[in-house]
């Protein structure tokens, strides 16, 4: 190749590479620990912040959330729930096994990992596995500040009555722009997944983060008001794609990251 048009070439590949990369689509665990006793949560709480998440940053992971339910009773029961960003789903793959070598992980671990099988550190572990939508490809750590036991993460899953349902309900996050409307209005979103694996499916899930409940009320209306939801979800293109909404509401945990 001429000298000439070397570098412009070389450019225009770094540029392309560059690009895929920066739109390359992030996968989420989210892991949800359910508790039975504060004895328990105690247990799961200093796993979580002296064993899981320091190992997990040496596997330059970042960006950990940790949250726990704003209320307590049978529709939210005692548990922690992990939000664990990976670059490809390879990661979660291998991600036991890289624990499972790090013997200041193990040894941190130790009493919850071999917790006498009479007193268990939890009830149960559910696990879902999620990919990030077209149009939030990287998750963002949640910009709020004020006091963690007043914020509310509010987490919704959207469940759909079928596939085609589903795939247009996503369609109409992404080409419809709903997460541009989110964003636009200071929704604060961490992510926007399909659920690639989980108990609810076909579902997508989502999390916005406000400052306090009054604060997340007043969103909630400017979005009801804002004139562009108002006209997407009168579209006939977009009909009947959610037949149940599950929403929640979070805070971070001291040692969540955000």
């Amino acid at each position: 190749m001429h000298k000439a048009l070397y570098l412009p070439f070389l450019l225009f590949l770094f540029t392309i590479s560059t690009w895929g990369q920066a739109q390359q689509r992030e996968y989420y665990q989210l892991k949800t620990y359910l508790l039975d006793t504060e004895e328990q949560e105690k247990s799961t709480d200093k796993y979580l912040s002296g064993a899981l998440l320091p190992a997990l940053k040496k596997l330059n992971i970042k960006n950990i959330g940790v949250f726990k339910p704003r209320t307590i009773d049978s529709l939210n029961p005692r548990s922690i729930k992990v939000l664990i960003p990976m670059r490809g789903i390879s990661e979660l793959e291998t991600l036991e096994a890289k624990l499972q070598k790090d013997k200041i992980y193990m040894a941190s671990a130790k009493d919850f990992l071999d917790a006498p099988y009479k007193n268990p550190p939890f009830s149960r572990v559910e696990s879902v596995l999620l990919k990030a939508f077209v149009d939030m490809p990287k998750m963002k750590a949640s910009p709020l500040s004020g006091p963690r036991k007043d914020r509310i993460y509010e987490l919704r899953s959207y469940e759909s009555s079928t596939v085609a349902k589903y795939i247009n309900k996503v369609e109409m996050f992404n080409k419809g722009g709903e997460v541009t409307l989110f964003d636009n209005l200071g929704f604060n979103a961490v992510f926007y997944g399909e659920v690639l694996s989980g108990a609810n499916m076909p579902n997508l899930m989502y999390m916005t983060t406000f400052e306090n409940q009054a604060s997340r009320d007043a969103h909630w209306k400017s979005f009801s008001d804002s004139p562009v939801w108002n006209k997407l979800k009168a579209d006939p293109m977009y009909q009947n794609n959610v037949s149940k909404n599950v929403t929640r509401f979070f805070y971070p945990t001291e040692y969540s990251d955000y």
